[in-house]
């Protein structure tokens, strides 16, 4: 019997939609999935939705619901990570305060002076959670889902022993967004992706062996305003990129630095993310809404028991499971994978589990022009790190100074006297920091 560990399983969609995966192999379907979070209502829900699963599909598995963190962890063989650090009162600052200066930001939870914050808050945390896995379960298969994904791993990855990765949806959902615009099934799509979190680029995409690039180029024009600053991105740098719109336009210095550019690329789109300012409250708030009449919606219908496409239950049972290899694109530390990215830093490329563990594939060289825009991110994330690690502001400060948007709107001074901002309002989330000036 396996034990599969969900720290903050109060997410409470995400939980369930991952134990629904889990129960599709046979070697997990007497597990014990324990699930662990501080909201003790959310937690509940989480439970019910589980046992729901469970009942439905007549699995013989059992469910332990903890608020301890150690008791979750004893003994597992694999552990999810899903956590937020604060709730919109303490995150919306990130996007509160750029906002102040002229930095407008859609999502802020991945990078830019936004994500580094976050990474900040979050860090201290996840140190934690890390720790105790090492005591309580120190051969578990870690997979990360908290963001800013990058950020954290690199961290993770540096500072403790564990088998650790981040996973993202990203890459197999954009695969199938163009898969369905060339009109193509998933099933017969190939393809080779890497780069860093949120800014990986095709750099092959194959429908049944064959170059689909030249279709993609095509339906890129008949869907252009569907994702208008993808394809914008794709038009001019002749990859494409696996994150939103709306994500993808924070990142760099060209869609976002004046409101004309902001009503002509980030308004309008018919995505899921086009890129309005502060999307994530939207978001926060009708979830905070809707969740308990949708939690209530979906236990009075049938459950279906199909399988998703998220990559963590393949990965189990790879490792643990019944051993069936499976390919996946993960987020690890770049030690020659990436040959023109920085040595070291997180990087997103295919990976592949087994009985072996975790195993990245070395890609190369990524095209000149992808390198260049990537290698701002992967350095300004290095330093983010360095200085969450060992509480030097003065990092802190510099990480944010080659922000792309940030340095496209503000001077070295005023983006000082904002981050120094940020530090104030973050303060009791901070305790690796003695002090901001």
């Amino acid at each position: 019997m396996k034990k599969i560990t969900f720290i903050g399983a109060g997410s409470v969609i995400f939980t369930r939609n991952l134990v629904r995966d889990l129960m599709t192999f046979e070697a997990f379907q007497d597990a014990t999935i324990a699930l662990m979070d501080i909201d003790e209502e959310k937690l509940m829900y989480a439970t019910k939705s589980v046992e729901k699963i469970i009942q439905s599909g007549n699995y013989p598995a059992k469910v332990i619901s903890t608020t301890d963190r150690a008791k979750a962890l004893e003994n597992a063989d694999g552990v999810l990570c899903t956590i937020c650090v604060g709730d919109i009162h303490v995150w919306g600052k990130d996007m509160e305060i750029p906002m102040k200066y002229g930095v407008d930001y859609n999502i802020g939870d991945t990078r830019g002076v936004s994500g580094i914050f976050r990474a900040l808050r979050t860090w201290p945390v996840m140190l934690d959670i890390c720790r105790d896995i090492e005591k309580y379960c120190p051969d578990a298969v870690f997979l990360n889902y908290t963001n800013p994904m990058a950020i954290l791993c690199r961290a993770m990855q540096s500072e403790t022993k564990l088998n650790v990765t981040g996973l993202c949806h990203s890459v197999q959902g954009t695969a199938e967004m163009l898969a369905g615009w060339i009109g193509a099934k998933k099933e017969e799509i190939t393809y080779t992706c890497a780069g860093i979190n949120h800014q990986a680029f095709y750099l092959s995409y194959k429908w049944n062996g064959k170059d689909a690039y030249p279709l993609i180029a095509k339906a890129v024009e008949e869907h252009y305003q569907e994702e208008i600053v993808r394809n914008e991105m794709f038009r001019h740098l002749g990859y494409y990129v696996t994150e939103s719109s709306g994500h993808a336009s924070e990142y760099v210095a060209w869609f976002r630095k004046r409101p004309d550019l902001i009503e002509k690329y980030c308004t309008h789109g018919t995505g899921w993310n086009p890129g309005v300012h502060f999307m994530a409250r939207i978001d926060y708030e009708k979830n905070e809404a809707n969740w308990r009449r949708e939690f209530l919606e979906w236990a009075d219908n049938p459950v279906n028991l199909q399988r998703g496409n998220e990559y963590a239950a393949h990965i189990f049972n790879a490792v643990f499971g019944d051993g069936t290899m499976y390919e996946f694109n993960g987020n690890v530390r770049n030690f020659g994978l990436i040959d023109n990215l920085p040595k070291g830093c997180c990087v997103e490329v295919p990976v592949l589990a087994s009985r072996k563990g975790l195993e990245p594939i070395h890609v190369g060289d990524l095209p000149p022009q992808l390198a260049l825009l990537t290698n701002i991110s992967a350095r300004v994330e290095e330093l983010a790190v360095e200085g969450a690690i060992t509480g030097d502001p003065e990092k802190i400060y510099q990480a944010c100074y080659f922000d792309p948007l940030a340095s496209a709107v503000l001077s070295l001074a005023e983006i000082k006297t904002m981050v120094r901002e940020m530090f104030e309002v973050n303060r009791e989330y901070l305790p690796q920091f003695k002090h901001f000036d």
